[in-house]
């Protein structure tokens, strides 16, 4: 039930206002279309139990080298 993923959430995110709005945001940025929003819902409520969802991306994934720029000739 989408009761327990929220508590289950709620490990990581102490106050529920801000698990609404980062759960709201996660889901907007990670909905595929023709799929339900419900799904979407329960996947990222899911991801917030394993993870800390208010730290952010890694820092190995941050150090991505800069792609270089093509010149035109």
């Amino acid at each position: 039930m989408r009761s327990d993923l929220v508590f289950g959430a709620l490990s990581h995110v102490s106050n529920r206002y801000q698990l609404c709005q980062l759960a709201s945001k996660a889901t907007r940025k990670l909905h595929k279309p023709n799929t339900r929003l419900q799904d979407t819902t329960n996947e990222v409520l899911v991801r917030f139990h394993s993870a800390n969802p208010g730290t952010g991306p890694s820092a190995e994934t941050s150090a991505v080298q800069p792609v270089e720029r093509r010149r035109a000739a």
